[in-house]
């Protein structure tokens, strides 16, 4: 897919190592991506989406209970996607994770998403920003009344990312705008993350704004939004939002039945 003749991006790299334990007793036997929302598993929902988009060279790192995903999901090529595993024996962090499998991207911009949340943004116009603002690193951010659970993220006038800041106590909030966990890096970033375990929120985006990176955000809007599954009190509220909104969210439905 394009946007004004832009070629999207076809990788990405999912995030679903997670465990999930607020969750229990539903992770007991399944990592938190593979928990369903009315009836579709959440990494099913994100593969989904981003097949919409043409996005369908993935990789999906795993570390809990990783045999669920593996046998659900396969090689990919029933959704229409093709998928690589990367198995980490010890957690890694979101930006440790990349660096483990630099090698896949190829040089090429990607979509980094994290596997355990939901939304419907608008990859033509998340890319179409990154793409326009000659960005290093683009972040989707959410509009989130109580961001102290959350990063949250300063932006100057032009968009461009000034200040981040992980769980801030409430004397400290400057920004409601949090990070969504959807992004679109450059290859030359995969040189920038330190090898071993390391967080873009709490290590990586922080050294980069020090460095002057040129680092962007993108709002969603509400009809994107954002869905966070940490608690069973969120997949409640989720599943009944789903329930009623499921028609009207195209592209969040299954690829494919099982």
């Amino acid at each position: 897919m394009s946007d004004g003749g832009i070629a999207l991006p076809r990788r990405a790299m999912l995030l679903a190592a997670g465990r999930g334990t607020r969750l229990r007793p539903l992770t007991d036997q399944v990592p938190k991506c593979m928990v369903p929302v009315h009836g579709t598993p959440v990494l099913a929902r994100n593969i989904a989406w981003l097949r919409r988009f043409g996005v369908t060279d993935l990789v999906i790192n795993l570390h809990y209970r990783p045999q669920a995903v593996i046998d659900y999901f396969g090689d990919g090529a029933a959704w229409g996607v093709r998928i690589t595993y990367s198995l980490e024996e010890e957690l890694l962090g979101t930006a440790g994770a990349v660096k483990r499998v630099a090698d896949f991207f190829q040089g090429e911009p990607f979509f980094l998403w994290y596997g355990d949340n939901l939304s419907a943004c608008d990859l033509r116009r998340l890319y179409a920003l990154h793409h326009r603002r000659g960005s290093l690193a683009t972040v989707a951010l959410f509009y989130r009344e109580d961001p102290t659970a959350s990063g949250i993220v300063g932006l100057d006038a032009d968009g461009r990312i000034r200040r981040i800041l992980e769980k801030p106590r409430p004397d400290q909030i400057f920004s409601h705008w949090v990070n969504a966990g959807i992004f679109v890096l450059e290859p030359q970033l995969l040189d920038m993350i330190p090898p071993g375990v390391s967080d873009f929120g709490h290590d990586v985006l922080p050294d980069l704004l020090a460095a002057g990176a040129p680092l962007y955000g993108y709002h969603l809007s509400a009809a994107e939004g954002l869905w966070w599954i940490d608690t069973p009190a969120d997949l409640e509220r989720i599943q009944r939002e789903f329930a009623l909104r499921e028609a009207s969210l195209p592209g969040m439905e299954y690829a494919r039945q099982k």
